[in-house]
């Protein structure tokens, strides 16, 4: 199929929209208080309208928006799989088996270090950093508090462990979001993060390290874990065959199956487990899938990190998603990336100057929105052609789209997840932001890496990846059948 070349929209028009969306985005978040789904449909509105009196048919804008529409199918359904799966993973007992474990390995003596990996299992498991925040997060700056430690560096450990899952987990939103508005592969994906996320972990693990090494573990009141620890042991069978949900995961992944066959079996191996070990029903099972496991024991903290996921859950996120993507692909296919672009250029002429234009962009998006969801959405949309005349794999844009639009995103005041934060853990974002290493550690990496080269992979270098040339040809394949 022969693609029609897209026509570069004045750039008059291009920026009025772009600050439109901006604009509007900071003045609800700083007095008007409108829902992002509204912003974001008027945005979309506004570009719609813009467009026709700058001349695009509308034949035109109706395949925009139907391109778009094609390009969130997947990611969609995915992000509703995740919601099951997190509802699977609890009613069969894999998540409370791997967070009471994780809190077992506390050790007073190295307590930082201990609070972010234990964070990082819970997130990892779960795929939610507010989850993982807002529950171990919660009973570990007690501990803090009792060990004397200060409560900024404790909210750092926290923040830096929960975000990991946030990046990293196949059961986050974000983790699947990335890849799909890149048009990469999600373990591709996940694979092409290891090369910052690493580094700039075990930088942080250091940190948290050599800065606990000053405080004495004496004194501390764990009755907040041991009581999580107490409901764990009573309202579950813990057994060492609960881990197969995960495991499934990881021999899927190894093996290149695609995603949502991943996912399926995985909650199907929950609901068995679930079953034979929770005596659970079909028909709460199926409940559960839907609106979310629920459990009241209460223990405020258990009750809070077990009463979520279901399909339901999802729909918030990827209806964001759904108006995120048709937007992007609006400003795509009407010319006015194009000409924003244009203008954008001199700052684009390497690998790493795009890399770090990426970033940037994803953090004045994230300060201008308040919302990660859009943009790495809109950020994503923006560069995804830049990557393909550079020759540059999916993977690389996806893994620089998490490293700024995921990784920042609490370390900005009054966004989303950074109001949550500091409402959660009791302190302020300026002052967890130095000891929140992870978070700014991965985007410097990623820059640092797009000016050397390393780790940025071109088309050919990795034969077994999937490429923009691949996902090309099968959208060509479907708009031709």
């Amino acid at each position: 199929m022969e693609k029609k070349e897209i026509k570069s929209m004045p750039f008059g028009g291009a920026l009025f929209c772009i600050v439109f969306l901006l604009g509007s985005m900071i003045l609800s978040v700083a007095w008007l208080d409108i829902p992002v789904h509204i912003n974001l449909l008027a945005s979309i509105a506004v570009t719609l309208t813009v467009s026709a009196i700058c001349g695009t048919p509308w034949k035109d804008l109706a395949d925009a928006i139907e391109y778009g529409g094609k390009i969130c199918i997947t990611p969609t359904i995915i992000m509703m799989l995740i919601g099951v799966l997190i509802a699977s993973w609890i009613a069969c007992g894999t998540v409370p088996l791997i967070i009471y474990w994780g809190l077992k390995l506390i050790n007073p003596s190295i307590f930082l270090v201990t609070a972010c990996l234990i964070t990082s299992i819970c997130s990892l498991s779960i795929g939610s950093s507010w989850s993982a925040a807002g529950t171990v997060g919660v009973a570990l700056v007690g501990v803090g508090a009792g060990l004397g430690i200060n409560p900024a560096m404790t909210a750092g450990a926290i923040i830096s462990g929960a975000y990991l899952g946030d990046k990293m987990s196949p059961m986050s939103d974000t983790t699947n979001l990335a890849p799909a508005v890149a048009e990469a592969d999600l373990f591709d994906h996940i694979k092409s993060m290891v090369y910052t996320t690493v580094p700039a972990y075990v930088i942080a693990l250091v940190v948290y390290g050599v800065l606990g090494i000053n405080f004495s573990a004496s004194g501390v009141n764990s009755e907040a874990i041991a009581s999580t620890m107490s409901a764990i042991e009573g309202h579950f069978n813990l057994n060492p065959l609960l881990l197969l949900p995960p495991v499934v995961v990881i021999v899927m992944a190894i093996k290149k199956c695609p995603s949502i066959p991943t996912l399926l079996v995985s909650v199907l191996t929950a609901v068995v487990l679930a079953m034979v070990f929770q005596g659970q029903s079909v028909s709460s099972i199926a409940t559960m899938l839907d609106e979310g496991f629920v459990i009241n024991t209460g223990v405020t903290e258990f009750d809070t990190l077990m009463s979520r996921g279901g399909l339901q859950s999802m729909l918030w996120t990827a209806s964001l998603g759904i108006l995120g993507m048709l937007y992007g692909a609006i400003m795509e296919k009407t010319g006015l990336l194009t000409a924003f672009l244009e203008k954008m250029k001199p700052l684009m002429k390497s690998t790493g100057s795009l890399i770090t234009t990426v970033i940037f962009t994803s953090i004045i998006l994230l300060a201008a929105t308040a919302s990660q969801t859009l943009a790495i959405v809109v950020c994503g949309r923006m560069y995804v052609s830049e990557f393909k005349k550079k020759d540059l794999l999916p993977q690389v844009l996806s893994r620089t789209l998490e490293d700024g639009g995921t990784l920042f995103s609490p370390l900005i005041p009054w966004s989303l997840c950074g109001a949550y934060m500091t409402s959660t853990l009791g302190v302020s974002t300026l002052e967890y932001f130095p000891y929140a290493c992870f978070c700014w550690l991965c985007p410097i990496i990623a820059i640092i890496y797009g000016f050397t080269g390393k780790f940025v992979w071109k088309t050919g270098e990795k034969p077994s990846q999937r490429t923009y040339h691949d996902h090309d040809q099968e959208s060509d394949t479907v708009s031709a059948q």
